[in-house]
Order: structure tokens, then sequence, then C-alpha cells
């Protein structure tokens, strides 16, 4: 990368950041608003629809949550900590957690020994009842989708103080020598179920529980379109390897998709250099093109992923072998970037 370039484009943007944040809110009030009215009139068919595309919308508020953990959306500090408390709150996330999980994640990318976040193998599973659940309520949940059982059991047991599974693979020595963070994060779980008690709590209170739904469930319901685009980011491909092309995928979307996903599906340039803003990330496939792997559609990305599935029923070891245009870059080179490439996440050495 040429070094001029990369630091302009590791320049955080305030307007750029309030047009994402505040547009995705947008779109979740627009059609939570337009469900709320067809409910109270009584419109089922269409009461349904603005729910469906209501749950969609917040079943991406993870994608707003993982960028501002980053601290990378917005210049002005408060700005990231206030959307971040706020998609955390609504999306049921637990940041505290996440940030530690998540530098572990970009530190040691799909190697189970500092990885936990993501373990491979992974089914890009199609299961009819797993479906029915992504497509209305997400009751039992699974790979990359959140529902509603595993989650209120996560929060209630962590504001309780008990850590055995705090998040995906993790157990209790993500905090290991970390007692601070920890309270921290058990703090933050006593916060969002008060939270939702109270909207729940107050919905009932004025006679509208249907707001309670709205407010609180909705990133339960209609979590297919967020699970079929998240369930890419590194399926199928090979872990224990040190070149983030072989075990990263990049796809490509269309434009509300990449809005509503904060343009993750630029995924590998994410993890190349985690310091770049979401909205940069494009530019930043342009200038590495040269060195990177085709990107793949959706739907190319989900048949690469389920081929790979059937032949790791027979043969576990397999993992799809991205092709990649040139040998990886010296790994003495990249320790020495690692910084960048992780970004302001390393919870042990800044909050």
């Amino acid at each position: 990368m040429d070094k001029v370039l990369l630091r302009d484009l590791m320049k955080p943007d305030d307007i750029k950041g309030l047009y994402h944040a505040i547009g995705h809110l947008a779109l979740w009030g627009a059609t939570g608003t337009f469900a709320f009215y067809m409910f109270v009139q009584e419109i089922w068919l269409a009461f349904f629809a603005a729910l469906f595309l209501q749950g969609t919308v917040a079943s991406f508020f993870t994608a707003p949550h993982h960028e501002l953990c980053h601290k990378t959306v917005f210049k002005t500090k408060w700005l990231n900590d206030f959307f971040l408390y706020v998609f955390a709150l609504l999306s049921w996330q637990n940041f505290r957690v996440y940030q530690f999980s998540h530098n572990y994640h970009h530190r040691y990318t799909l190697h189970i020994e500092g990885d936990r976040e993501e373990v491979m193998p992974a089914a890009p599973s199609l299961r009819i009842w797993y479906l029915v659940q992504l497509f209305t309520v997400n009751i039992t949940g699974g790979y990359q989708s959140k529902a509603i059982l595993p989650t209120l059991v996560n929060f209630i047991q962590i504001a309780s103080n008990r850590f055995d599974n705090p998040y995906n693979f993790w157990g209790g020595e993500l905090y290991e020598g970390c007692d601070e963070h920890r309270a921290k994060a058990k703090n933050w779980a006593r916060i969002v179920l008060l939270f939702h008690t109270c909207v729940i709590g107050g919905a009932v209170a004025i006679g509208h529980p249907i707001l309670a739904v709205l407010i609180s469930g909705s990133v339960f319901i209609a979590n297919a379109h967020r699970y079929f685009v998240g369930v890419t980011m590194h399926c199928g491909l090979k872990h224990d390897e040190t070149d983030f092309r072989k075990c990263v995928r990049t796809i490509t979307l269309d434009p509300l998709s990449e809005f509503l996903y904060w343009h993750m599906n630029w995924h590998l340039e994410h993890h190349m250099f985690a310091g770049v803003p979401c909205y940069n990330l494009e530019k930043l496939h342009r200038a590495t093109a040269a060195d990177m792997p085709k990107p793949r559609t959706l739907w190319g990305a989900w048949r690469e992923m389920r081929e790979t599935w059937h032949r790791q029923k027979t043969d576990p070891d397999y993992a799809f072998d991205t092709f990649v245009p040139s040998p990886a870059v010296n790994p003495i080179k990249q320790e020495a970037n690692l910084e960048a490439s992780v970004g302001d996440i390393d919870q042990r050495a800044t909050s």
C-alpha cells in the first residue's frame, strides 16, 4: 500500500459516520412506525410486511455495533461511544465482551488457540426449521444469527457474574486476569436487561405491548438476509492460515444491503487493515485489487460454502483453498503491521 493513500483512507469522518448511524436508525424507526400504524389500524398484511422489513433492518444492527467497537467510524470519540451504546442496547449486544473476543479474532483469525469467535469448520445450514425461524421469529438460533432464548440466557448469566460461555466458543478464559473488564461486562449486561425490562413494562403500561415487539424484539425477527450475508465472511475457508486472503472472504452486494451491512462485505480488506473506516473499504479494495482474490457474489460464496461443507462430511480436514495472485507477505513485515490491522480494539490497552 502507498503510505500516503493508506493514511488518507484511515481518516475517520464524522459526517460519513452520522450518515450511516442516523440513516440506519431512521430506516429502523420508519419501518417500525409504519408497522405500529398498521397494527393499530388492524391492516394485518401490511403490518406483517412492515414488521418483516423492520426486523431485516434491525438484524443488521450487529454491523454498526462491530464497526463502533473498532472505534474507526467517528473522528469525535463521544459520538462513537454514544452510537455504540445505542446500537448495543437495541441489538442486545454486550460490547464489552465482544471487544475482548474481537481483539483475538483479528490477531489470530481462524487459529483455534487464539480465535474462538470463529471456529472452523462451520455449517452453512439450510435446515428447514432453521430457515423458518430466520424468516419469522428466531427462537433457538444457530451459526451467525441472533435468537431469543440463547440471548436471554447469555445476558442473565453474565449479569449474574457467570462467564461459562460469554461469547461463541469462549469460556471463562476470555477474561482470565482481567477482573476489572469482566466487571464492566457484567454491569453492561445488567444495563441491557434493565433497559429492555423498562421498555416492555412501559409498553404494557401504556396499553401498546406491540411497542415491546418493535423496540426490544425487532432484532429477533426476519434474520434471514443478515444470515445469508454474514455467513460468508469465513465459512468454508482455511483455518490455521497466516494469509488473510485464504481465511477471509470478500463479496459484492447491492447498495442497500451494503449500507445495512456497513460495507463489511469488503471483509478481507477489513482484516488486512482494520483501522480503515468501513465507508473507505471499497476504495481500499480498488487500491489493493491486484494482490487480492476476485470478490465472490453472494450466490457464488454460498455455492462455494455448500460444496465445501459437503466435502467436509467425508474429509473433515478439507477447506476451500482460495486462489491468490501473489505470495503471502513476509511474516516479519506482517507482524510489524499488526497494530494497524487490528485497529483500536485491544481493551487490555485502551479502556
